[in-house]
């Protein structure tokens, strides 16, 4: 029977099940057919990006969500969110009053998936490996706060930070901290193509097609030893060019769950249908959309233009015509449910206004209309992007303020005309590294952040920024995140739109799907198994 499964979207930290003990080698089910799971997500060797799933390189969800089943970090974000735990490590923790110093133990006869030892060297050798390459895709920025990394013996790491970090716990769980294997990794050189070796709860095989991985064989790892009950012998994910078809392969059955990203008209169908043997399951999700401002180019570099088009942006309206109820507006970079959130676009601009618009254009001595291209991607965030920039492009056009046309691009051709600049106004989406409001600010705002915006606000960077990050008790750096937040509604170097929610649909003798993916949308595929049929 098909049946709806709703994980209702608590604050973040309170929906915690308990973790499943210390898994191995010997944990989980007894084999059975490979899982196979479907995505659109699409995984390319460029010119420009010639090394995809390497870890110092890596840094959107697709591709971290192959290395998460791949690559071991020392903590981990817990199946159920909440402060993450030791991973490869046995324990970690401060250990000083300034949070300042960060010190790992590693679990006993950590191996690599060759079986080769991992020893505290190599964990320098990745950290450091990230830092130093510095790839254009700005993750390294993640372990900005470090300033040297410290071995003692072979199972002991210290870390020694710049300044005072409460979210550097967050850090080490996400992939461009993770464990890599110096034999096949070089120190200075980003490793191409499709290959991983490291230490997580599988490895990977590759099916490449015209340099894009188009199926990749998570099995087993055998060596494996961290926090994680493996509850499968094989999972296979598939990669789909759209949703449809990836509709199409579940109907047939040749894949047994579908992943982002479903259409709003599919997950309206599945949530609506009463038989068949598919379940849909609604999770909690942090996924947010965005407009992004070059603010050096000349059609919105001054910040009129900018908070015009926040004045005239209708997001229910939006939402409505695109998203319906798989969305909610969202009025500020950090989302609702995740601590220190503040509406402040709302509190800044209140309800859509066109008369507001124009007072500001007319106070800046602005031209109107004002003529203007949105670009989108039309591979990476779903096929109702065009749609919903369509609907962007009407509002605006409607308000008589501005001439708006809108271009489509593809994710491998979008990302580097993005980062050098092309584009002056451009949609994007952000799943974030971690469940923290640090992970909704730094990433756009601080130094080498990804999107290679020459925004810059001082007080932001040198003050509120490091101000947020000292206090261990979140709720203490909400004065430091609104007012940080208060200043991007003032200056829109980007416009927030909306807040999205999670959807897998699964057939029903799959388990373990209400675990397949986590808030900030890792994809959990070891919490996977052959059930039961009902």
């Amino acid at each position: 029977m098909n049946r709806k499964t709703l994980v209702l979207p608590a604050v973040v930290g309170l929906l915690t099940p308990a973790l499943a003990a210390c898994g191995g080698s010997d944990s989980g089910s007894d084999g059975g057919d490979a899982i196979v799971v479907g995505t659109t997500d699409r995984f390319i060797a460029t010119k420009d990006a010639p090394a995809p799933l390497d870890p110092a390189y890596a840094y959107d969800v697709g591709t971290w969500n192959v290395l998460r089943q791949t690559v071991q970090t020392l903590m981990v974000q817990p199946r159920g969110d909440g402060e993450p735990v030791p991973e490869a490590a046995q324990s970690c923790g401060f250990t000083d009053t300034g949070n300042e110093r960060y010190a790992c133990k590693l679990r006993a006869d950590l191996k690599f998936s060759n079986g080769d030892p991992i020893t505290a060297a190599d964990v320098k050798f990745s950290i450091d490996r990230a830092r130093a390459i510095k790839a254009d895709s700005g993750v390294f920025a993640l372990l900005s706060t470090v300033d040297t990394v410290e071995t003692q013996g072979d199972n002991e790491v210290i870390f020694h930070l710049k300044t005072a970090d409460a979210t550097f716990p967050y850090k080490l769980s996400t992939p461009v901290a993770g464990i890599v294997n110096p034999d096949n990794y070089e120190k200075n050189k980003l490793r191409e193509g499709f290959q991983i070796d490291g230490s997580g709860p599988y490895t990977l095989e590759a099916e490449e097609e015209n340099d894009e991985l188009v199926r990749a064989v998570f099995t087993k790892n055998p060596h494996y030893k961290g926090a994680l009950t493996v509850n499968n012998e094989e999972v296979d994910m598939v990669s789909y060019k759209d949703a449809e078809a990836m509709g199409d392969a579940l109907d047939k059955g040749d894949i047994d769950m579908m992943t982002r990203s479903m259409t709003p008209e599919q997950i309206d169908k599945l949530s609506a249908a009463s038989d068949g043997d598919v379940d849909l399951v609604e999770m909690p999700g942090l996924e947010i959309r965005y407009l992004a401002f070059n603010t050096d180019a000349p059609t919105v570099k001054d910040k009129a233009v900018r908070q015009a088009m926040a004045q005239i942006v209708n997001r229910s309206e939006l939402i409505s015509k695109v998203y319906g109820s798989q969305a909610e507006p969202l009025y500020s970079l950090v989302p609702a449910s995740i601590t220190g959130h503040s509406n402040a676009f709302f509190n800044k601009y209140g309800d859509p206004s066109v008369t507001k618009a124009k007072a500001l254009l007319t106070a800046a001595d602005i031209t109107t209309p004002v003529e203007l291209t949105l670009h989108y991607t039309t591979d990476h965030y779903g096929a109702a992007t065009k749609k919903e920039f369509e609907q962007l492009q009407q509002q605006l056009n409607d308000s008589g303020l501005f001439d708006v046309s809108i271009e489509g691009t593809p994710w491998d051709t979008f990302v580097p005309a993005e980062r050098n600049g092309e584009y002056d106004v451009y949609g994007m989406g952000w799943f974030p590294d971690f469940p923290d409001a640090d992970s909704f600010v730094a990433p756009f705002l601080d130094k080498d952040n990804f999107l290679k915006s020459p925004y810059a606000n001082s007080e932001i960077r040198n003050s509120l920024i490091p101000e947020s990050r000292r206090e261990a008790d979140r709720l203490g750096a909400a004065e430091s995140l609104n007012r940080i937040q208060d200043i991007v509604a003032e200056d829109v170097p980007m416009l927030p739109l909306w807040q999205g929610k999670q959807y897998v649909a699964a057939r029903d003798d799959v388990t373990g799907v209400a675990y397949a993916l986590n808030s900030s949308a890792t994809l959990q595929l070891w919490e996977l198994a052959r059930g039961v049929s009902g």
